[in-house]
C-alpha cells in the first residue's frame, strides 16, 4: 500500500484532507479514513515499523484535534492520542527521520518545540515529548529540508541553511548523535 500527503481535499471523488492510503493498484484504501485530516499541507510522512505513521507539515489540527506541525496516526488513520508533542513546532516541519530506538527527527522551518528553543531541528522521545539529549544549540541558520540517519548514529542534513550553531556549512552538514555538528564532515564551500 502507499501513503500520500501533501495540499489535496479529496482522492478521486473522495474527501481526503491531506492524507490517503492507497492499495496497490492504487484505488482508495477505505480501511484509512483520517476523518477531516490535516488542516494544512502535510510535508513529510514516516511509516514505523508497528504500522504508525508520522506525519509533518504546516497544519494546525489533525481530525480536530490540535497538533501543530507534527503528529502520529494509528494504522487506521485515526490520530495517535499517545504521541503527544504539546504545542509542537512554530512553522513547518519538511521531514522527518525515525531511529531504531523509536526516537524521532524532525527539521524544518520552526524555531522551537512545545516551547523549548529548538531552531530549525529536534528529536522527540518516542511519546512525542522533546529529547533534551539532543541540542544543536543555534541550530541552522535557515530551512532544514531534508534529515538521513546514518547506522552509527550520526544525521545528516540538507537545506537552505549556511550556518550549523554558527559554523559554516553551506547548505550540508552532519550531526553527531547529540546533536552537535560533526566536525570531520567538511564540505568545503558546499
Amino acid at each position: 500500500k502507499v501513503l500520500i500527503g501533501g495540499g489535496f481535499t479529496s482522492y478521486n471523488g473522495t474527501t481526503r484532507n491531506r492524507i490517503a492510503r492507497l492499495n496497490a493498484n492504487g484505488s482508495l484504501d477505505a480501511s484509512f479514513n483520517p476523518g477531516s485530516g490535516a488542516s494544512f499541507f502535510i510535508r513529510s510522512i514516516a511509516l514505523q515499523p508497528d504500522g504508525k505513521v508520522l506525519i509533518g507539515g504546516s497544519f494546525g489540527s489533525y481530525n480536530g484535534t490540535s497538533r501543530d506541525g507534527i503528529a502520529r496516526l494509528n494504522a487506521d488513520g485515526s490520530l495517535d492520542a499517545s504521541f503527544n508533542p504539546g504545542s509542537g513546532v512554530n512553522g513547518t516541519v519538511f521531514s522527518i527521520a525515525l531511529q531504531p530506538d523509536g526516537k524521532v527527527l524532525i527539521g524544518g522551518g520552526f524555531g522551537s518545540f512545545n516551547g523549548t528553543s529548538r531552531i530549525r531541528i529536534a528529536r522527540l522521545n518516542a511519546d512525542g515529548s522533546l529529547d533534551a539529549s539532543f541540542n544543536p544549540g543555534v541550530g541552522a541558520s535557515s530551512f532544514v529540508y531534508s534529515l538521513a540517519l546514518q547506522p552509527d548514529g550520526k544525521v545528516l542534513i540538507g537545506g537552505q541553511f549556511n550556518f550549523y550553531n554558527g559554523t559554516f556549512r553551506n547548505r550540508i552538514a552532519r550531526l553527531n548523535a547529540d546533536g552537535s555538528l560533526d566536525a570531520s564532515f567538511n564540505p568545503g564551500v558546499g
